[in-house]
C-alpha cells in the first residue's frame, strides 16, 4: 500500500468542499428568492430578457 495522499478522485477533502459548496449555493438561492420575489425559473428568465 501507498502511504501517499491521494491528490484526485473521490477524497476526504474533495467531498468536504463539495457538500460546502452546495450548502452555500443553496442558500444563495433561497436568500435571492426571498429578496427577488422569483424562484430560479423568473430569475433566469429575467436575467435572459436583457
Amino acid at each position: 500500500m501507498s502511504t501517499q495522499e491521494q491528490t484526485f478522485g473521490f477524497t476526504s477533502f474533495a467531498e468536504t468542499l463539495s457538500g460546502r459548496m452546495a450548502m452555500l449555493g443553496f442558500s444563495l438561492a433561497v436568500i435571492t428568492e426571498v429578496l427577488t420575489g422569483q424562484g430560479i425559473v423568473g430569475q433566469l428568465a429575467a436575467l435572459w430578457s436583457f
